[in-house]
């Protein structure tokens, strides 16, 4: 049996405790539940490879769509990703080439943003492999949002409480850096999909084309044309890269050659999606063909010749030999690849 002392020292014991416990701060736990959304591949399309460390959620898209629309990325506060890829163009930038924030000329027309989510590489010269590594350059870009570094970004979003609460439920993180923002963009990215345009939909019975867009489908699909060697369905890009006889040896732009440092890659770009194409003019890397009408031309007359120019440039001095009549036709096909409900897809505004 225990001493009276003994349960004194207890008792004692009992209400250093007690009153330790109500000193005790009481911290709630953050119910992080992100709702994950599955990846709709349309009809036709090949399953993309989407990355395991960056699963969609609409918590993480409605966060990237943010970003994207927000000035707040750019070194003052004036320019976003947006500025640079309207919608109404199928997310590319009608200027020739893109203007950064303090009246700095690029030196490439943007891409247009359509079914990111297949992209293999990105940029003309495919210098990088996936959508979070292309978000990172442009922030700190000298000719884009030129933000002096990325711990600024991070610390202006870091004192902004809005942002603070986003990132916390999209990734539940208190500390917010490169590698969070790029994420969220990269998922809006990957969710910006066309795949409803008059041929799509021609192709699932559900609507018709005209005998100048079936004669523009055949030019387009045979050797007549030679355009569905880099440009075939669904995605309308093989994304490779080519050189397609812009400019004669000693006067084309390095392209591809600027990644590989392989003299082969000289004059060679990333073939662009034709998806949308009526909307994304200027065309070419340096946005020199401000038509489509202008871009028909350059093939028809056959490139100019090089030592790097593609083989599939089989024509290339000679020329396609193409009448107004298949020109006319053959923009006739390129417009069906036009896309409303994607320009005007409520989803992918802010």
């Amino acid at each position: 049996m225990l001493s009276n002392w003994n349960k004194l020292v207890m008792l004692l014991c009992s209400f250093v405790l007690l009153s330790c416990e109500r000193d005790i701060p009481v911290v709630e736990a953050i119910d992080y539940n992100p709702t994950f959304v599955a990846f709709d591949v349309p009809n036709r399309f090949p399953t993309p490879n989407l990355p395991a460390d960056n699963p969609l959620t609409e918590e993480g898209i409605a966060l990237g769509k943010k970003l994207f629309y927000d000035p707040i990325l750019s070194g003052n506060n004036t320019l976003s990703c947006a500025d640079c890829h309207f919608q109404s163009k199928g997310f590319s930038d009608p200027a020739r080439v893109s203007i950064g924030i303090e009246g700095v000329l690029g030196t490439k027309n943007a891409s247009a943003i359509i079914n990111a989510a297949w992209n293999t590489t990105n940029f003309w010269d495919g210098r990088t492999i996936s959508l979070e590594e292309q978000a990172l350059g442009p922030v700190t870009s000298f000719i884009e949002l030129h933000s002096p570094s990325w711990e600024q970004v991070a610390q202006e979003l870091m004192d902004n409480s809005e942002y603070k609460g986003l990132f916390k439920q999209a990734f539940n993180t208190d500390i917010i850096d490169s590698s969070h923002v790029v994420k969220a963009i990269a998922q809006f990215e990957r969710i910006i999909i066309s795949s409803e345009s008059k041929f799509d939909k021609f192709l699932d019975y559900e609507a018709s084309l005209t005998p100048s867009e079936l004669r523009g489908k055949e030019i387009f699909n045979t050797e007549k044309g030679d355009c569905f060697h880099c440009h075939s369905y669904p995605l309308f890009t093989s994304n490779l890269f080519h050189n397609n006889g812009l400019d004669p040896e000693g006067s084309m732009d390095n392209g591809r050659f600027n990644v590989t440092n392989d003299p082969n890659d000289k004059g060679k770009f990333k073939s662009p999606t034709l998806r949308n194409v009526e909307l994304t003019a200027p065309y070419m890397h340096d946005g020199r063909f401000a038509t489509l009408e202008e871009v028909i031309e350059h093939y028809n007359f056959g490139g100019h010749n090089s030592s790097t120019i593609d083989p599939l440039m089989k024509k290339v001095d000679i020329g396609l030999g193409l009448t107004q009549q298949d020109k006319t036709d053959l923009i006739s096909f390129l417009k069906t690849l036009t896309d409303s409900t994607f320009i005007n897809n409520p989803e992918f505004r802010p």
